[in-house]
């Protein structure tokens, strides 16, 4: 791929957008969005922090199931970069507040017809 088809600035912003409004919901466990962003399908995959999740069904059975509070979060060291049109990445840490653990968070998104859809999630927690 050339490099001039990496982080193209309009697509970028799209991206960001995505992961941004992705970020929010989760924060306030609005699972109509999460659930709106996550592609899906069967072939979807999200590792948690605890749990292994194969497709769209176990996704949404893990999101209904979840607990609403301490959800809150602090993002640091955010980098998002999109691939042509269509493809990110997206990599995080995030902190929560009373622990000391550092989580990560990453993301593989692809531009759908419907708009930019999780196909690919891990969290984990550094130990």
């Amino acid at each position: 791929m050339k490099t001039e088809h990496i982080d193209r600035p309009a697509i970028l912003a799209e991206m960001n957008a995505a992961f941004y409004r992705y970020e929010q919901a989760l924060i306030t466990n609005d699972t109509a969005v999460l659930d709106e962003l996550f592609w899906h399908d069967p072939r979807t995959v999200r590792f948690g922090a605890g749990e292994n999740l194969y497709g769209i069904e176990a996704i949404r059975a893990f999101r209904s199931a979840r607990s609403a509070q301490g959800l809150d979060r602090e993002l640091v060291n955010t980098t998002i970069t999109t691939f042509g049109d269509d493809m990110a990445v997206a990599s995080t840490e995030f902190r929560r507040e009373g622990t000391d653990k550092i989580g990560r968070q990453q993301q593989t998104w692809v531009k759908m017809a419907s708009g930019w859809k999780i196909v690919a999630a891990h969290v984990s927690l550094m130990v």
